[in-house]
């Protein structure tokens, strides 16, 4: 005679047992995948560049085009400022 249960589910190598391990594995390729997607969408954006900071040598040049201080006094800070 025919017995239903478990016992004969596993009978099948164990297959039909582990039905809800293959549907967490299935969902979590399904979520992975979209999140792949999404993050190739956003990366594949175009960036805004943000403009670098200003190093001493820059604010110098910047004043001395300005008129701020004289021919001397940039020479002089700029060799202060390379060595």
């Amino acid at each position: 005679m025919y017995k239903w249960g478990w016992g004969n589910m596993m009978g099948y190598g164990g297959w039909w047992g582990m039905g809800w391990l293959f549907m967490i594995l299935f969902w979590l390729a399904i979520i992975l995948a979209v999140a792949a997607l999404l993050k190739w969408l956003v990366g594949a954006s175009p960036r805004i560049d943000v403009p670098r900071q200003k190093d001493a040598l820059d604010i110098l040049k910047e004043r001395y085009a300005r008129g701020e201080i004289g021919r001397d006094e940039f020479d002089q800070k700029k060799r202060d400022l390379t060595q």
